[in-house]
């Protein structure tokens, strides 16, 4: 006898959008655009200066990034005719109402990180999933 399946998760609540609403969510959960997302909710910033705010975050990572918040509507680019030539990035009201989550799941992080690093030593420690299998395979 087959076990009934309960199906549930947002794509269930919007099933005619659930392609576009999980592309949405890709790009905004990406943890490139939330760093870019909370840095430039204190305002505008060049681009030299959004790169330095991100530690890690590569050139082409970070143009990458901006341009597909900007494709999306999340910020502004603003180029000024000076020499040199000055650009600035800008949250738009929609990527600003964002900041609220951004922010909400920083705080989430920074918060957890410790018990989230614990758990993942004790995952290397114990081996789970394809690592114990690795562990535990002969001959290897």
């Amino acid at each position: 006898m087959a076990v009934e399946r309960k199906i549930s998760g947002p794509c269930q609540a919007w099933p005619e959008d659930s392609g576009f609403i999980r592309e949405v969510l890709d790009r905004i959960g990406d943890k490139w655009t939330m760093l870019v997302v909370s840095t430039l909710g204190s305002g505008p910033l060049r681009y030299s200066d959004v790169q330095a705010s991100i530690p890690g975050i590569s050139q082409r990572m970070l143009t990458q990034t901006l341009k597909h918040l900007e494709r999306d509507g999340l910020i502004t680019r603003t180029a000024y005719p000076e020499v040199p030539p000055r650009v600035e990035y800008e949250l738009t009201e929609l990527g600003g109402s964002l900041m609220a989550a951004v922010t909400e799941m920083a705080r989430w992080a920074a918060a957890h990180h410790g018990e989230i690093a614990s758990n993942r030593a004790a995952s290397r420690q114990a081996g789970v999933g394809r690592e114990r299998a690795r562990a535990g395979a002969p001959g290897r």
